[in-house]
């Protein structure tokens, strides 16, 4: 079975961690129900996040989510002028039999800017 991989991203309101958790639980629930993927296909998520964001790790949500085996790394992103802050990336590793053209990347709230071509209306809330 091929390894595919999603790609997600969110914005935080500020730097603390309910809002962490909170959205990287948000970005999780919409990367899984559009993919109606299952936890026992994961492989493995690397969490990317902006020098901003400091007062708690993504991954601390995704144990939460139930993600309890899955292989987790945490990352800064790479500085960049004028990136975007407040910024949660995640690429999900999982086993499927879809083509990589089934698959629904989520980019939501105002990570949005990043991916236009991929959000559904709504998703900049």
């Amino acid at each position: 079975m091929p390894t595919r991989a999603l790609r997600g991203a969110i914005t935080c309101d500020a730097n603390t961690e309910e809002q962490i958790l909170q959205q990287t639980t948000y970005l999780l629930t919409e990367l899984f129900e559009r993919n109606k993927l299952d936890v026992d296909a994961i492989t493995s998520l690397i969490f990317t996040a902006t020098g901003d964001l400091t007062a708690v790790a993504p991954a601390q949500a995704a144990r939460a989510f139930g993600l309890v085996d899955v292989p987790l790394l945490c990352a800064q992103e790479m500085p960049v002028d004028n990136s975007l802050p407040l910024c949660i990336r995640a690429m999900l590793h999982f086993d499927c039999e879809l083509p990589r053209a089934a698959l629904h990347h989520v980019f939501l709230r105002g990570a949005t800017i990043l991916r236009p071509d991929l959000a559904r209306p709504g998703d900049d809330r």
